[in-house]
């Protein structure tokens, strides 16, 4: 081994793509761990999840982003400009698309905001598994006449087919540099944070059409008690009365039933016992509202 092959090299990559491509299916599945939220909902992601991927002399801090499309509140400015500002602080981008759907306006739309950017830009072609191999090669000519990729990897999360071909990839064209995390952190998100999105996300699998948009989670309180349970409390927004019922659901079963999920995995993800009280408030409109976007750990958009 050359001394060169004994350097360290670490940086950031985001991944970007439309909504809906498998951007967190693909992380968690990268990582070993789940550290977004995933649904069936487009846009399931909002802010930006950082996951941390360690490898031989390398590490990896993944920016999973939300998915690009056009903002129609504040909310949506916030969860745009949050990505962008991914793109203006990694070393490389992962541009996911999904081989079962066609090549679209949405696709350019963001392959044009890329096309400036002086970082290499890998086209990772998921969800291999939904069609057959002649067709994921058809795909990969009509992508690279109208990008230049620096590589392209077709890859399913699912299977697992070509995700370590993929961070080989991703490692090759990382730049000399220092350890982010230490080895045993896989993100950086606060514990608070990780729970709001674990109870969104509970609530996105039981709910559908326009009520899966209008919840938003925040952790008003997260403390541990003289009886050694963690006590948190989230409060779940909505925009109107009908859809507090339906989270509500018949006799409380709906939020019951996410909430006992929810409570599960949170005990599994801090390691001890946990009581989690579900209030749902209606607050009409509540994606322009800059206080409570404040509040979601959005940044208020300038």
């Amino acid at each position: 081994m050359t001394e060169t092959d004994k350097k360290f090299h670490s940086g950031f990559a985001a991944l970007v793509g439309r909504p809906n491509v498998g951007k967190s299916t693909l992380m968690n599945a990268l990582l070993g761990e789940k550290i977004s939220i995933v649904s069936a909902h487009a846009q399931t992601t909002r802010n930006k999840i950082t996951g941390v991927w360690n490898g031989d002399n390398s590490q990896v801090v993944f920016l999973d982003t939300p998915g690009m499309h056009k903002p129609q509140s504040k909310l949506g400015e916030a969860i745009r400009q949050s990505t962008m500002d991914a793109l203006d602080e990694v070393d490389l981008i992962l541009f996911l698309c999904a081989v079962n759907d066609p090549l679209g306006a949405g696709d350019r739309y963001i392959l044009s905001l890329l096309k400036d950017r002086k970082v290499p830009v890998i086209l990772a072609l998921s969800k291999t598994d939904l069609i057959s191999k002649e067709d994921v090669l058809k795909k990969i000519v009509q992508y690279s006449k109208i990008y230049p990729f620096a590589e392209i990897i077709p890859l399913s999360a699912k299977t697992g087919e070509n995700l370590d071909e993929l961070m080989k990839c991703v490692v090759k064209y990382l730049p000399e540099g220092p350890k982010y995390f230490p080895d045993d952190m896989v993100t950086d998100q606060p514990e608070r944070n990780i729970v709001q999105e674990i109870v969104r996300e509970k609530l996105l699998t039981r709910t559908r059409d326009e009520v899966p948009h209008a919840i938003g989670v925040y952790t008003e309180e997260f403390s541990e008690r003289e009886n050694g349970k963690v006590y948190i409390r989230c409060t779940i927004y909505v925009e109107r009365d009908s859809q507090k019922r339906i989270i509500i659901g018949k006799k409380g079963s709906v939020i019951k039933a996410a909430g006992q999920e929810a409570r599960e995995e949170i005990q599994s993800l801090i390691g001890a016992p946990v009581f989690l009280d579900l209030w749902v408030k209606v607050s009409k409109d509540w994606k322009n509202k800059d206080y409570i976007l404040r509040e979601l750990g959005y940044k208020e958009h300038k």
